[in-house]
């Protein structure tokens, strides 16, 4: 669509070509070349933005072969994820909502966050327990989100009497998980798309009490 008056302006960004439509990224008209050019590499785009909402749906995220995925040793089947869907839906929604909640944060912070979460449950497997937090602040926030949402949930259901869940069962998803925000990762330095697909896939507001599936007795 045409912006009223744009005959006699400029593209904010190239300052040469005439804009075509508005950035909320930028607050300011630009074109639809830097548009593409500079969408989620230079620019913040706001996760409601229409152009990068249609964007979204003809993007080729890079396709990383299944043997190149970092813990090889964590082995995920159809029939674990069926069985702890709960507990994927669950760590989803907190991975979500300590994004949503970090100022600027972006794909690469969630992906930071996933692997400091794995080496912090890998270390409790071994009996020990260590949280690595990465030195990446708002990875580093994101982490703590989603371990702080983990304690509440355990004390919720030892409060309760019912079983906990297995630490080998939550490295797990989170390999899943991790596995899942490489394949969508677009490669842009300020990319959102794999969050962008936990805003699509878990609601990240859940009932106080505890999903029935994550209760094991």
């Amino acid at each position: 669509m045409k912006l009223p008056g744009s005959s006699n302006m400029k593209c904010k960004v190239c300052n040469t070509r005439k804009p075509r439509r508005y950035c909320p990224g930028l607050a300011a008209d630009i074109c639809s070349i830097c548009c593409g050019a500079e969408r989620e590499v230079t620019v913040n785009c706001p996760l409601d933005c229409e152009y990068l909402q249609e964007a979204r749906l003809h993007e080729k995220p890079s396709a990383i072969p299944p043997e190149q995925f970092p813990n090889q040793d964590v082995r995920i089947t159809e029939e674990f994820l069926r069985e702890h869907e709960a507990l994927l839906m669950f760590l989803g929604a907190k991975l979500l909502e300590g994004s949503l909640a970090a100022s600027g944060a972006v794909d690469g912070d969630v992906r930071d966050a996933l692997d400091s979460l794995i080496r912090t449950y890998r270390t409790l497997e071994s009996g020990l327990y260590y949280e690595s937090l990465p030195s990446n602040l708002i990875a580093a926030a994101i982490h703590q989100n989603a371990q702080q949402a983990v304690d509440k949930l355990r004390k919720e259901l030892s409060e309760k009497g019912a079983g906990g869940i297995r630490d080998v069962e939550i490295l797990a998803v989170l390999v899943f998980l991790q596995r899942m925000a490489l394949n969508r990762d677009n490669g842009r330095p300020r990319g959102r798309a794999f969050i962008d697909y936990l805003r699509a896939y878990f609601p990240h507001e859940r009932p106080s009490a505890a999903p029935a599936p994550l209760i094991q007795v």
